[in-house]
């Protein structure tokens, strides 16, 4: 969206044709639905009259940019280890439904003599814009990484040769094959995989895997009717208005399918809810600007001696026994 605009592309109408509203990319890690993606390269290129933008997109931003996986890429000592987590954390990035049985989207391939990185999404010339980015965004940082050594060989489209050839030849400066039986970038030698980051760190990449893995499994669980009902039941749980019936209007489903899929994942809506507030009620509490009362009403019960005894429950403690345990536990820290 914002080459575009730079292109000369009205920002309103990007947004108003792609329906991605400009408060939902506040959120660094917040997830565009793919189809909205793809809407908005397709006006993009049509409101800035350049059809090989997806080219231009990966030319000019680097995917540290756009991914936590790029960054912690950046952070790897080696070529072959910034390819590992990559490899971990696509889906951060992105997901694609993927020909391979690893679930990896890129993938290293050894072939009479030769070293091929091949994507190995399905269904590519549905939207080559994608290809077209990630293999321009891939050959840009190849050049930059490269120290008067060439690493790539030459490079595979499995779409045909587009009327803006010449951008392909002036972005990536390699033989280029269109209609190959895949998308696949050819390295000149293995050494490539062995090519050294120059700044690693591995603080940077502790601090930043540990986020990622936290996101990994808020994405894991986006996927699962547990995760989508616990999602629903956050913001509405102090309202006092978590019920099967409202999560079920907001899902688009009926009571009766959230109860069989639930089953089906081990556990029930009740069960959800009271684990919820538990855990809820848990990091409230550790928080001393909130007092019993608050959690109370915070995880929906209208009654604190109600909440006491779920906690007491759920514990085996009181909340305020709890809340000054924690207290306890803080001030011999401190001394």
């Amino acid at each position: 969206m914002e080459l575009a605009i730079k292109k000369g592309a009205n920002a309103e109408e990007l947004a108003a044709r792609s329906r991605i509203h400009p408060e939902s990319l506040l959120d660094q890690d917040n997830r565009i639905p793919f189809a909205k993606f793809k809407a908005l390269m397709r006006a993009g290129k049509e409101l800035t009259g350049d059809p090989a933008l997806a080219l231009h997109f990966g030319e000019a931003y680097n995917i540290a940019e756009l991914s936590i996986a790029g960054l912690i890429g950046q952070t790897c000592e080696t070529m072959v280890e910034a390819f590992a987590q990559l490899g971990r954390y696509q889906r951060l990035a992105a997901d694609f439904d993927v020909d391979d049985s690893s679930g990896e989207r890129f993938m290293l391939v050894r072939e009479h003599g030769e070293i091929w990185l091949v994507d190995t999404r399905k269904d590519p010339n549905e939207f080559p814009e994608i290809t077209e980015s990630s293999f321009a965004r891939t050959a840009s940082a190849a050049r930059a990484l490269q120290d008067g050594t060439r690493i790539l060989k030459a490079i595979h489209f499995t779409h045909p040769e587009p009327s803006y050839r010449a951008e392909y030849d002036r972005v990536f400066q390699l033989p280029l094959t269109f209609e190959s039986e895949r998308n696949a970038l050819l390295l000149t030698d293995a050494s490539f995989l062995a090519l050294k980051f120059p700044n690693p760190s591995r603080y940077a990449f502790g601090v930043l895997s540990e986020r990622a893995e936290a996101l990994l499994e808020q994405l894991k669980s986006s996927k699962t009717t547990r995760g989508r009902v616990e999602g629903l039941l956050v913001p509405i749980l102090h309202v006092g208005d978590a019920s099967i019936e409202t999560v079920a209007t907001k899902m688009g489903l009926s009571r009766q399918t959230i109860y069989r899929n639930l089953k089906a994942e081990g556990t029930s809506f009740e069960k959800v809810l009271d684990e919820l507030r538990h855990k809820m009620s848990l990091n409230y509490l550790s928080n001393k600007k909130v007092s019993v009362n608050e959690t109370a009403y915070l995880v929906g019960f209208s009654e604190p001696a109600a909440f006491s005894r779920a906690f007491k429950r759920w514990t085996g403690k009181s909340p305020r026994e709890m809340r000054a345990l924690k207290i306890d536990d803080e001030r011999i820290e401190a001394s």
